[in-house]
Protein backbone atom coordinates (compact mmCIF):
# COMPACT_ATOMS: atom_id res chain seq x y z
CA UNK A 1 0.00 0.00 0.00
CA UNK A 2 1.35 3.51 -0.45
CA UNK A 3 -0.50 6.97 0.01
CA UNK A 4 0.57 10.84 -0.26
CA UNK A 5 -1.43 13.44 1.36
CA UNK A 6 -2.80 16.24 -1.14
CA UNK A 7 -3.73 19.44 -0.60
CA UNK A 8 -6.79 20.86 -2.85
CA UNK A 9 -5.90 23.91 -4.29
CA UNK A 10 -8.08 24.68 -7.11
CA UNK A 11 -10.75 27.46 -6.23
CA UNK A 12 -13.61 25.43 -7.45
CA UNK A 13 -12.80 22.43 -5.53
CA UNK A 14 -14.15 18.62 -6.73
CA UNK A 15 -16.58 19.10 -9.10
CA UNK A 16 -17.98 17.16 -11.98
CA UNK A 17 -14.20 17.68 -14.50
CA UNK A 18 -11.68 17.40 -11.58
CA UNK A 19 -13.99 14.34 -10.59
CA UNK A 20 -13.86 12.98 -13.84
CA UNK A 21 -9.87 13.78 -14.54
CA UNK A 22 -9.40 11.54 -11.69
CA UNK A 23 -11.40 8.28 -12.39
CA UNK A 24 -10.01 8.49 -15.81
CA UNK A 25 -6.97 8.44 -14.03
CA UNK A 26 -7.41 5.92 -11.58
CA UNK A 27 -9.08 3.66 -14.24
CA UNK A 28 -5.27 3.23 -16.01
CA UNK A 29 -3.84 1.63 -13.14
CA UNK A 30 -4.75 -2.21 -12.01
CA UNK A 31 -4.75 -1.21 -8.31
CA UNK A 32 -7.30 -0.38 -6.24
CA UNK A 33 -6.69 3.20 -5.73
CA UNK A 34 -8.89 5.92 -3.23
CA UNK A 35 -9.26 8.60 -1.95
CA UNK A 36 -9.56 9.66 2.14
CA UNK A 37 -11.31 12.79 3.98
CA UNK A 38 -11.30 12.61 7.11
CA UNK A 39 -12.42 8.55 8.38
CA UNK A 40 -14.36 8.55 4.62
CA UNK A 41 -12.72 6.21 2.10
CA UNK A 42 -14.04 6.34 -1.87
CA UNK A 43 -13.25 4.63 -4.44
CA UNK A 44 -11.21 6.78 -7.40
CA UNK A 45 -12.98 4.87 -9.91
CA UNK A 46 -16.42 6.03 -8.71
CA UNK A 47 -17.13 9.62 -10.15
CA UNK A 48 -20.18 9.83 -7.75
CA UNK A 49 -18.04 8.35 -4.78
CA UNK A 50 -15.60 11.53 -5.32
CA UNK A 51 -18.13 14.36 -6.11
CA UNK A 52 -19.99 13.48 -2.70
CA UNK A 53 -17.15 13.87 -0.82
CA UNK A 54 -17.66 17.30 -1.11
CA UNK A 55 -13.88 18.30 -1.41
CA UNK A 56 -13.55 21.91 -1.33
CA UNK A 57 -10.34 24.41 -1.65
CA UNK A 58 -7.34 23.72 0.95
CA UNK A 59 -9.39 20.51 2.06
CA UNK A 60 -6.65 17.78 2.75
CA UNK A 61 -7.26 14.40 0.98
CA UNK A 62 -5.19 11.67 1.22
CA UNK A 63 -4.57 9.12 -2.06
CA UNK A 64 -3.96 5.29 -1.19
CA UNK A 65 -3.32 3.18 -3.69
CA UNK A 66 -3.15 -1.06 -3.35
CA UNK A 67 -1.80 -3.14 -6.36
CA UNK A 68 1.00 -4.09 -8.71
CA UNK A 69 1.04 -0.47 -9.98
CA UNK A 70 0.54 1.47 -6.90
CA UNK A 71 3.30 3.64 -7.08
CA UNK A 72 2.58 5.04 -10.15
CA UNK A 73 -1.11 5.41 -9.76
CA UNK A 74 -0.74 7.27 -6.50
CA UNK A 75 1.91 9.77 -8.75
CA UNK A 76 -0.58 10.18 -11.17
CA UNK A 77 -3.33 11.18 -9.08
CA UNK A 78 -0.90 13.05 -7.01
CA UNK A 79 0.16 15.01 -10.50
CA UNK A 80 -3.56 16.46 -10.88
CA UNK A 81 -4.15 17.81 -7.82
CA UNK A 82 -0.47 19.11 -8.04
CA UNK A 83 -1.36 20.90 -11.60
CA UNK A 84 -4.71 22.57 -10.56
CA UNK A 85 -6.51 19.62 -12.67
CA UNK A 86 -5.26 22.33 -15.38
CA UNK A 87 -7.68 24.85 -14.38
CA UNK A 88 -5.59 27.90 -13.56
Amino acid sequence: MVSKEVVIKNRAGIHARPAAMIVKTANEFDSQVYLEKDSTRINSKSIMGIITLGASFNTKLRVVAEGDDEEAAVEAIVHLFESRFEEE
